[in-house]
């Protein structure tokens, strides 16, 4: 591949680049922590597996008439690998991982780096930071599922990808999302056979289809506008651009299946549930505007990414371990008001359940898409228009089942934190991996000064729950 060439990034991914804002870094955070893990082995596997991904070679530049990924001249593993010496308890790892995060790539690189700490306290820590233009978090996941198989003797199998830039086909996918929202070309060929006159009735059947589609759109697209803000709360203050992350113990991923067993919900709803329990106290310890009148008249909403690759058809779905960008965004709204946890849980599975049904996650998920293609001028307003509606980022990845083993060395445990977009300083991420969950938590000072108070409510509210 010749040194000079480049392509054009895809709307979505370059959307990241153009909605980030200098306290708040569109990057994503992943830690594993690996047994018996050493630099050597760590080096040959990113030299000769990691970089398999062309992508991983390539930096974001901005030039007309848009983003470009163009590669580094001057690539070398040496940059985007750094090991720390020193020996490192759980209180120190987390400190030193919150400095990470406030600590920025450079641009004049692939806007990815890897830091092995040996000495971590219960086995090697291995954590990534890398630019959200590259990959969403199931993105990110599959490239891991790949790369680390379920025995230490087993090879990765298949691995890799050339990168294309083929910006035609997510102009096929944007196409083929709004078609399904707004045609009834599944109907019509339902309705149509060899009764005569029934080839009339389906085209009329779906042109009514089609219409009533078309209000629905217009519809939700109204709903979305006009979802009301998020009240003032002590979440909602002016970023420091300083910010702390931390990490729960593990919890048992039965616990949680029982508990969506006994309730008839699913486990997504019972830990979203145990977010808002967490965010109603913080608020009632926040600040004096949090008296419990205005929690019973708060409105605030969590941000949750949801996946869209599976809404897409076949020809245009991105293959397994294909990096990118394919997610829409709920606005969920957290019932901080709830007085009970199984009232908490049953609004947030109501919630859930009407949102996913809705046409919001394909909205939001071309409206983002927007923002690297329209004026510098107008994409204040467009991150308005989505991150004044949040308090909060929850995102939830599952992981593999199985253990996993990473240059044949096993992966105890995986936790990752979510970016937060414009005014944003909370985000919660919720991980599964080898029958265990765990929650993590980043959140800018101006917005919460104690995260393992807010991991530890989190955690209470399970017992609150029937199992």
């Amino acid at each position: 591949m010749s040194e000079t060439e480049s392509h054009l990034l895809l709307p979505l991914d370059s959307s990241w680049l153009a909605l980030e804002r200098p306290e708040n870094p569109m990057t994503i955070t992943v830690m594993l922590r690996v047994e018996g893990l050493t630099e050597d082995r760590f080096r040959e596997f990113l030299q000769i597996y990691w970089l398999a991904w062309e992508r991983f070679r390539y930096m974001p530049v901005r030039r007309a008439p848009g983003w470009w990924w163009e590669t580094d001249p001057v690539f070398s593993i040496n940059h985007h690998l750094e090991v720390v010496p020193g020996h490192f308890d759980e209180t120190a790892l987390q400190a030193w991982v919150s400095a990470r995060l406030n600590q920025p790539l450079p641009d004049y690189r692939p806007r990815w780096k890897f830091w092995l700490v040996p000495g971590a306290e219960g086995g090697a820590a291995l954590l990534l930071r890398i630019h959200h233009c590259y990959a969403d978090g199931l993105s990110l996941m599959g490239v891991f599922e790949q790369l680390c198989p379920p025995s230490p003797r087993q090879p990765p199998a298949l691995y890799g990808a050339a990168e294309t830039g083929d910006l035609a086909r997510w102009k096929r996918a944007a196409g083929a999302w709004l078609n399904e929202l707004v045609t009834a070309e599944e109907q019509d060929r339902a309705g149509a056979g060899n009764i005569p006159g029934n080839g009339a009735t389906a085209s009329r059947n779906a042109i009514e289809q089609g219409a009533w589609n078309s209000v629905k759109l217009v519809n939700e697209l109204s709903q979305f506008m006009v979802e009301p803000e998020d009240t003032p709360s002590s979440l909602k203050r002016a970023l420091l651009g300083r910010r702390q992350c931390r990490w729960s113990p593990p919890v048992e991923l039965a616990r949680l299946q029982r508990i969506a067993a006994v309730t008839g919900v699913k486990i997504n709803d019972v830990l979203l549930s145990c977010v808002a329990a967490a965010v109603r106290n913080q608020l009632q310890a926040g600040s004096p505007e949090s008296d419990a009148a205005s929690i019973d008249e708060a409105v605030l909403h969590a941000a949750v990414p949801i996946d869209i690759r599976s809404r897409l058809p076949e020809e245009i779905k991105p293959g397994v371990g294909t990096l990118g960008n394919y997610f829409g965004t709920v606005f969920v709204p957290l019932p901080v008001d709830g007085e009970s946890a199984l009232e908490r849980l049953f609004r947030i599975k109501h919630e859930t359940r009407r949102l996913k049904k809705s046409w919001q996650p394909g909205i939001s998920w071309g409206l983002t898409s927007a923002a690297s293609m329209i004026p510098e001028s107008w994409r204040q307003p467009l991150a308005d228009l989505f991150y004044r509606k949040a308090s909060a980022v929850v995102s939830n990845v599952r992981g593999t089942r199985e253990t996993r083993y990473l240059a044949g060395c096993r992966i105890t445990g995986q936790m990752f934190w979510v970016p937060q977009a414009g005014d944003i300083g909370l985000g919660v991420s919720v991980v599964s991996y080898a029958g265990q969950v765990q929650f993590g938590i980043v959140a800018d000072e101006a917005v919460m000064s104690l995260p393992d108070r807010f991991l530890a409510d989190c955690l209470q509210e399970l017992d609150a729950f029937p199992h």
